[in-house]
């Protein structure tokens, strides 16, 4: 049995992509894993009932593992075979002589198949189901084995009564295969969704439990593959894939022992209006500290003392309007546009100059929000762009609401990746990275403490320096969210996510960057 671990809870310190790498990279939409649930038992002969069997063993054993000192199991059963899974744990929990309650949101006499086999495992061994009502009292630890992942529209009836029973329980919660009303394919909660402190996953990792309320409601993470063939997976191409910090860093180019500060390429960042110096200041640094051979800030001359006290060697230069920064546009080999840039006529002028210049960019924030109103590079779509909106400004890009991003994170970075080409990162819990050949990768890192300002600057700077040293916008940008995120999570495991700064992650994205080769 193959059981693997990353901690999501918000309340446990994530160490990042060192635990991120033991779940599978690929990742599959729902009914990609209902195909590979097919192809095991029709093409490949594993009986459906010993798939069961195995996902109920693995979730009993991980819920042990989690609580080793159980008291009481109560099992939440719904009406497909989610539910036949619960049945086996608590059939699991009867021999195992602890006390378990069963309640059905849906009557199992109308069970088929295995899951009725299930069903009539746990009454055998004692375990005797009753009907969940309103008001009920649930003790100890809960299993959700309420909805699977064929759930289609928002969650209705009692399983909404069901649900919100178990979130106000303040109890421990395993859910089975995936927290029911939560999306598998989009990570959006479907209308209410368990929040569980831990879900074990089986046979292909679904792509929506790893982004959007995907993270928050899963808790722990556990994945079982149930021993299928490896011939199952060969027919299916996957959906998504998680990214791996150690295989990005592999494409960051050698340091020689003749290398100059030339062979590392010349990012400048432009930014900083009055009010947001330290939105330039930070992106600055963070494109140093990531390796760019030099990096210059264009932003108000006001600016200037603040920024060369506070990094010196950064080559902070005052420009006053488009044409002040046309000559400067002439030494840098990327730009960084946007942090804290501003919506002022200063602000059109510095990125309608950088437009033209052709050179690899990196659009963020203002940058962003002054592309969406189209009055400037309406249109225009390049291969050699990072774009990194958070789901407001993708919104605005898209002339959608921010909901209907959230709605489906996947659907929105794909729109934004062939509206404007280049390579797009869709922020948020679980940013997703699209390139120019579409396939989409998730960071399974972060942590909330992320959500402060200045975390946007710090990242945009990182991709602007390692698109620098020469790689590629998608591999820019997948490497950047990754060393960003996973840098957040060292930081807070370090000091706590409450009160993290955007500038605390600078020490940490050196270490990471350091550790090429590293055991």
């Amino acid at each position: 049995m193959s059981l693997s671990t990353f901690e999501f809870a918000a309340a446990e310190p994530r160490t990042g992509d060192s635990l991120a790498s033991a779940l599978p990279q690929d990742l599959y939409r729902a009914e990609q894993v209902r195909e590979l649930d097919r192809c095991a038992i029709e093409d490949h002969g594993v009986a459906g009932i010993r798939l069961m069997k195995q996902a109920g063993r693995a979730t009993f054993e991980a819920l042990l593992q989690r609580w080793s000192d159980v008291e009481h199991i109560t099992v939440l059963c719904g009406s497909g075979n989610n539910s036949g899974d619960g049945y086996i744990i608590a059939g699991l929990a009867a021999q195992k002589r602890i006390p378990v309650d069963v309640f059905y949101v849906a009557d199992p006499e109308g069970l088929q198949g295995d899951a009725r086999t299930a069903y009539q495992f746990a009454c055998r061994e004692g375990a005797i189901a009753q009907p969940f009502a309103e008001g009920q009292r649930l003790d100890g630890v809960l299993v959700d084995a309420l909805l699977g992942t064929g759930l289609s529209g928002e969650v209705r009836g009692d399983y909404v009564s069901a649900i919100n029973a178990i979130n106000h329980s303040g109890l421990p919660v395993v859910a089975v295969d995936i927290p029911s009303g939560l999306c598998a394919d989009t990570g959006a909660r479907l209308g209410v969704a368990v929040k569980a402190d831990l879900t074990v996953s089986f046979i292909g990792l679904k792509q929506g439990l790893l982004t959007g309320s995907g993270r928050g409601c899963c808790g722990q993470l556990l994945f079982d593959d149930l021993g299928v063939p490896e011939a199952v997976y060969e027919p299916q191409q996957p959906a998504a894939q998680r990214l791996n910090l150690a295989e990005l860093l592999e494409h960051l180019p050698e340091r020689n022992e003749d290398s100059h500060k030339g062979d590392f390429g010349h990012a400048m960042i432009i930014g900083g209006e009055l009010g947001y110096a330290g939105a330039a200041a930070m992106a600055g640094e963070a494109c140093a500290r990531v390796g760019a051979g030099l990096t210059s800030v264009a932003t108000r001359p006001e600016h200037i003392p603040a920024l060369v006290a506070r990094r010196p060697e950064l080559m902070a230069i005052g420009v006053t309007s488009g044409q002040s920064l046309e000559p400067l546009l002439e030494r840098p080999s990327v730009l960084v546009v946007g942090p804290g840039l501003g919506k002022t006529p200063w602000s059109e002028q510095l990125l309608q100059q950088a437009a033209q210049t052709g050179l690899p960019m990196v659009l963020d924030a203002d940058a962003l929000n002054l592309l969406a109103e189209g009055r400037l590079l309406a249109g225009v779509k390049r291969d050699n762009w990072v774009l990194t909106p958070h789901p407001g400004e993708a919104a605005r890009l898209l002339g959608v609401s921010t909901a209907e991003i959230q709605a489906d994170r996947f659907q929105a970075a794909t729109a934004l990746q062939q509206k404007f080409g280049g390579a797009v990162v869709l922020k948020g819990s679980g940013s997703l990275v699209v390139g120019e050949d579409g396939r989409i990768a998730v960071a399974a890192v972060g942590n909330p403490g992320m959500a402060s300002g200045g975390m946007g600057d710090v990242l945009s700077g990182i991709i602007g320096g390692l698109l620098a040293q020469g790689l590629t916008p998608e591999v820019a940008a997948r490497l950047g969210v990754c060393l960003h995120g996973v840098a957040a999570d060292m930081a807070a495991e370090e000091e706590g996510q409450q009160g993290l700064l955007a500038a605390d992650l600078m020490p940490y994205v050196r270490t990471l960057l350091n550790s090429v080769g590293e055991s």
